[in-house]
């Protein structure tokens, strides 16, 4: 039992200023955190003991499939070259040098870490599968830090990493974590989505974000209510419906019209009467790729997708294998297009292809094992061209005719254009068909909790991580990764259970399961009543805090709403009469109940709102 008297929970009537979403305000005013620096936060009594839980409830379910390790916060350099990743890191890690000029960076992930282990103590196939993780401080130099704890330069994390001897087994390793993260969340009192997710940075075949919905949230999730697809938007696909394509004019070949200053689709559509999705958007980059030294190179693409569409970033990026993209300047638009924005199209661009590559590029677009001999022709090309899929059978569009106030009609894919690749990359919008099937999408947004990734070979191939095998050949271990982030799924829960007086944890969370009120501690006999309660209820292995404050009832409820814990007995003036107010805060209601057995009433409601997970 612990007594608010003794303890320091400064909580706060006004939010900062500067907190914009749900669970940055009332972790503040609830004095679980105050704020440091930009993006780096100090935990006080309340934050910390649901850390705390937090970790129990990862540890014991990472504690059924791995071992736990620590490793150091501070890495050099070296192993990072060794991955590549010391260059594509960017701006993104912090770097410093020691007093001897050596270069060292603040730990992001630690794959490099993991794999160093491997590839000196593991030397045959009869040591894997392992399961290595940890629960760590993590930095990452945030560009720009908001939102409390949803984005931060500081913070805690669950990471594991798998070797394995082969594909099945990495298969086997990946499902092992799912299970875990299902478990863990569920636990958590989370009411989450596992969705198809992009792997970053962190490269890999495969990856599964799992997702809390909250409007808080800076990732957009694709999901169908009706057969459970769900994606993150950046991997997300959808089935569109079928698009009216325009009646050819004159002989139906391309044909210039006159559009003076029309360089928006909107003007364009209007003018000719057409829709958007009639209309051919050209959005031009240049793409940063690496060559053989590992140094930078850019690439010019084109992308035409339809008008009504937006380019999908990350998809591109994918597609590219390039670390960044940037928007054209006027004066490469004038180098690749000779045109100005707002004029662009595919129709007799010159630089696009060389000839004799386009053979090797249109084979190697369907043989996904020979993507990296593709995109090695791609980087000889002066630029490459990207077309959306959804306009690979479409005829008589709109586009721009490379020229300054004139638009083509009745261009027509195949016929009239070419490209390097064509593919989907094109962003999902709400109403989409569902790729699965084809009800419509909805498309919200939500917060990453945890993550999970088929790494493949490319840290233990890059870093040189081998075993023998059973016929004593020496074979690449192949890896997994899996993130949970801690201060997350704190920050989850709060965005799905606040209201305009606080927010609600569930017990295996919340810093105590029940608050004991003493309405007025100067009535010796409610202080007597009130002190016996919490005794009882700790006694049935209930934590719970004691509010013995010298305060009015009104300021005490109010802090007990605002500080999240699930369950508030209050000790007043019925208590002569053997009769106490037992406040259910995630539903708002409260109850009488006998003072004699509440103890026992109590834990049963306490247990009831703890999740339970079956194995």
């Amino acid at each position: 039992m612990h007594r608010w008297s003794q303890l320091f929970l400064p909580t706060l009537r006004e939010a900062p200023a500067d907190a914009e979403v749900a669970s940055h305000k009332f972790l503040v005013r609830a004095g679980y955190i105050r704020q440091l620096g930009a993006g780096i936060y100090s935990y006080l009594f309340l934050g910390q003991r649901s850390i705390n839980k937090i970790v129990a409830i990862v540890r014991e379910e990472m504690d059924s499939i791995g071992q736990e390790f620590l490793l150091p916060a501070l890495l050099p350099r070296e192993l990072w070259e060794q991955s590549g990743r010391w260059t594509s890191m960017g701006d993104n890690m912090f770097r410093l040098k020691d007093r001897k000029g050596a270069d060292l960076c603040l730990g992001m992930t630690h794959e490099e870490v993991m794999t160093e282990i491997a590839r000196k103590e593991l030397r045959s196939y009869k040591q894997l599968p392992q399961i290595w993780y940890q629960i760590q401080t993590k930095f990452r130099d945030e560009p720009r830090p908001k939102a409390g704890l949803l984005r931060v330069r500081q913070f805690l994390m669950k990471d594991a990493y798998s070797f394995d001897i082969d594909a099945a087994g990495l298969d086997t390793s990946y499902q092992k974590h799912d299970a875990v993260y299902r478990r863990i969340f569920s636990r958590c009192g989370l009411k989450f989505v596992a969705v198809e997710a992009d792997s970053g940075a962190m490269g890999g075949s495969q990856s599964q974000e799992f997702m809390v919905y909250t409007e808080a949230g800076e990732d957009l999730i694709a999901s169908c209510a009706q057969c459970g697809y769900a994606a993150n938007v950046e991997k997300a696909t959808s089935q569109l419906a079928p698009a009216e394509d325009l009646e050819p004019t004159g002989d139906g070949l391309p044909v210039l019209v006159h559009t003076p200053g029309m360089g928006a689709i909107a003007d364009v559509t209007a003018f000719m009467q057409v829709s958007a999705s009639q209309d051919i958007k050209c959005v031009a980059y240049m793409a940063e790729k690496r060559d053989a030294a590992d140094q930078p190179v850019w690439l010019a693409v084109a992308v035409f997708l339809r008008g009504d569409h937006n380019v999908n970033e990350t998809k591109l990026m994918g597609l590219l294998r390039a670390g960044q993209l940037r928007p054209m300047l006027p004066e490469e638009l004038a180098i690749y297009f000779k045109a100005p924005g707002g004029f662009l199209g595919p129709v007799g661009l010159t630089q696009t292809v060389e000839p004799s590559l386009l053979p090797e590029l249109q084979r190697a677009t369907f043989q996904p094992n020979k993507t990296q001999q593709f995109w090695a022709a791609a980087n000889r090309l002066k630029m490459a061209v990207v077309l959306d899929e959804a306009l690979a059978e479409r005829t008589n569009m709109i586009c721009g005719a490379n020229k300054l106030d004139y638009h083509f009609r009745n261009v027509t894919p195949k016929r009239d254009f070419t490209w390097t690749v064509a593919a989907s990359v094109r962003a999902v919008n709400e109403g989409e068909g569902c790729p699965v099937c084809n009800a419509p999408l909805r498309v919200a947004k939500a917060v990453e909790v945890g993550h999970i990734f088929k790494l493949g070979y490319r840290y233990t191939d890059s870093m040189g991580a081998r075993v023998l095998d059973p016929n004593g050949k020496e074979v690449t271990p192949i890896m997994g990764s899996y993130g949970i982030g801690i201060e997350r799924i704190l920050t989850a829960s709060v965005e799905q259970s606040f209201d305009d007086n606080g927010f609600s944890l569930p017990p295996s969370i919340a810093p105590f399961d029940a608050v004991v009120t003493i309405t007025n501690v100067s009535d010796a006999g409610l202080k007597a009543s009130g002190e016996t309660l919490a005794e009882e209820l700790t006694a049935a292995g209930l934590d719970v805090l004691l509010d013995d404050r010298e305060e009015r009832a009104g300021v005490k409820f109010k802090d007990a709403d605002l500080v999240g814990i699930p369950f508030r007995i209050n000790v007043g003036k019925k208590a002569v009469d053997g009769i106490v107010e037992l406040v259910t805060r995630s539903s708002r209601s409260s109850e009488d109940i006998p003072l004699q057995g509440a103890a026992k009433l109590i834990q049963e409601r306490v247990l009831a709102a703890t999740p339970v997970v079956l194995a």
